[in-house]
């Protein structure tokens, strides 16, 4: 039985899937992005987002620790000098799986793109287009300046409506109606 055993053993011996990953890892890293099945892609992204993180730092640790997962030079060489400081930044995540829509031929089998992630030219200048038009339609400029003085004319506004009650209450001849008295709406004077 096969309980509790995540990983996807590919149809392959350990030392072939191993062996397998590794060549793919090294592929990926040359040519930043490779064509494959679904499955082995995802297989991938786990094998080699580790290798990824230990070439942040250039020890000669960690040169050799991906060196023994990968064998192969040309690879290490260009995973440390140019993947390493294009992805220094990057907390993690640094592949992206873009699913195709169309299946390979002979079994029907899912394709995809495996690719790193700081190397989609496309993206990466659709993701800077999107982040410059920020802006809104309308000028800011324009609603600053009003802005700072529409506090002033509120301010002075209130006080006007006030002055301007007062007077119209000053102005009016102020009487007093004795008890049962009641004024006439029209005329406006008492009527008894």
């Amino acid at each position: 039985m096969r309980h509790g055993k995540k990983i996807n053993h590919l149809g392959r011996t350990a030392s072939h899937r191993n062996a397998m990953l590794s060549n793919m890892a090294s592929s990926l890293i040359m040519h930043k992005r490779i064509e494959t099945t679904v499955a082995k892609a995802k297989a991938l992204r786990k094998f080699v987002e580790p290798l990824l993180t230990k070439a942040k730092s250039d020890t000669t640790h960690s040169r050799r620790t991906v060196f023994s997962t990968l064998q192969n030079k040309e690879s290490i060489k260009e995973l440390f000098d140019s993947v390493a400081g294009k992805i220094a930044n990057r907390p993690g995540g640094y592949t992206r799986i873009i699913k195709l829509s169309d299946s390979r031929l002979g079994d029907n089998a899912e394709m995809c793109i495996i690719e790193l992630v700081d190397y989609n030219d496309a993206m990466l200048e659709a993701k800077a287009a999107g982040e410059a038009k920020t802006t809104t339609r309308r000028s800011r400029s324009k609603k600053k300046a009003t802005d700072a003085a529409a506090p002033a004319a509120t301010t002075a506004a209130p006080a006007a409506v006030v002055s301007e009650e007062a007077a119209a209450a000053t102005d009016a001849p102020t009487e007093t109606l004795k008890e049962g008295e009641t004024r006439d709406e029209k005329s406006g004077e008492a009527a008894s």
